[in-house]
This record gives structure tokens, sequence and C-alpha cells, in this order.
């Protein structure tokens, strides 16, 4: 399994208008991508249920097929796969599954709430992340006007592309800092399935320098698999 890798260093961006803190960013992210996302006949809490039942019933045929088994799962953490909605990554050991409004799945610490991961989807008539412009742009676009609320500095601080199997994955860092509030977070986007894949881990910021490679792991774990 061939894979390649671009390391890119981004310019710092401002945001000054006012607005909600980190907690209306991330309900306001949830709402764009539930709006987006096509509608859903099950509750998310009925999903959510399935998804587990699925897992712990028939993850073990699944997991096989999994990229990521083939590299070895690292030490203190777990595989999440989902083939109904084509993708898999790791999530450590001791966070737990969570309901996050508007994502497909979540994991967090089980002490630290903030220090989460969560996957979303939307429908996407693309075929690849670069049909969606200059990476630079895309990328800069979304930390800016939809990550961030209007009263935060958003700041990028690394961006790297690969190339797995075949598709084309983009993982940034950045951190978001209110006034009295900051948050460190690695995204990670994909596109197949006629699917916009978006994976975010993240925390505090103040943890960030003690969790940060722990979180990376997970960032760089999200693979686009193909749908059963």
């Amino acid at each position: 399994m061939a894979a390649t890798s671009l390391s890119v260093s981004l310019p710092s961006a401002a945001i000054t208008n006012r607005a909600s803190a980190e907690a209306n960013t991330l309900n306001r992210h949830a709402n764009i991508i539930a709006c987006s996302a096509s509608e859903n006949t099950f509750s998310h809490q009925e999903r959510s249920g399935m998804r587990r039942a699925f897992l712990l019933g028939v993850g073990a045929l699944l997991l096989p097929t999994s990229p990521l088994l083939a590299q070895g799962k690292p030490e203190n953490y777990e595989i999440f796969v989902d083939k109904q909605d084509g993708y898999s990554y790791y999530y450590p050991s001791d966070w737990r599954e969570f309901d996050f409004r508007g994502h497909d799945s979540a994991f967090k610490d089980r002490y630290l709430q903030l220090q989460n991961v969560r996957l979303s989807f939307i429908p996407s008539d693309k075929s690849d992340i670069h049909d969606l412009g200059p990476i630079e742009e895309v990328v800069a676009n979304l930390v800016k006007h939809v990550y961030s609320a209007p009263n935060q500095v958003a700041n990028i601080m690394e961006m790297r592309e690969r190339s797995t199997d075949g598709k084309n994955y983009c993982t940034f860092e950045y951190v978001l800092t209110s006034p009295n509030f900051s948050r460190a977070a690695f995204a990670t986007i994909a596109i197949g399935n006629g699917r916009y894949y978006t994976l975010i881990v993240g925390a505090n910021e103040r943890r960030w320098r003690k969790f940060r490679n722990k979180l990376k792991v997970v960032a760089d774990s999200f693979q686009v698999l193909d749908m059963i």
C-alpha cells in the first residue's frame, strides 16, 4: 500500500468580528453538516445503537478488509470501522462513544470531554478533494468560515496531503482562540463514495502539547472504505 505526503506551512489568519464562543462554534458547524446531509429516517440514538450492535456482532468479520488492520493497530488504540458508511479510524482505547449532533460517529475522553474525535459527511458530486479547488484555499475557508466563530482568531499551523490506496487526504492542524478559550485540533478531509468526509480530533489548547502526538495518530488513521 503506497502512501505519499506533502507538507505545507500556511500563514496565520485573523477573524475579528464578535459572536459566540467555542460551544456555539461546534453547534454551528454541526448544524451546517446536519442541514446539508441527506435525510435519515432513524433518530441519531437509534443509529448509534445500531452501529454499536453492528460493530460488536459482525465487526470481527469486517475488520480484515480494512487497510488499517493490515498496518497493525497501535497499542492503546481501538479501531472503528463503519462499512455501511464507508470509513474507519483509530481512537484511544480509553475513550467512549457519544452522540455529537450532526455527526455520524464520535468518541471522547471519559474525563476530558473537550478532548474528542467526531466524523461527519455530506453528499458530494466531486470525486477527489482537489476538485474542490486549491487545497490551501479550501483549508483556509474551512478554518475561517466553517470551524471558527466570528470572535475567534484562527491560526493554521500545518497542512499535509497523503495518498493511500488511490484516495487523497488532507490533514491540517489549527488553533481557534477566543477571549476566554482556545482549542487546537487536527482535521482530515477526503472524498469518496459520493461523500465529503470530515474527521476532527482536538483538545483544549492548554493540553495540546501533551496530547498532540496521541491525537495526530487518530487524524492520520482516517481512511475511506468501499461501502457494502
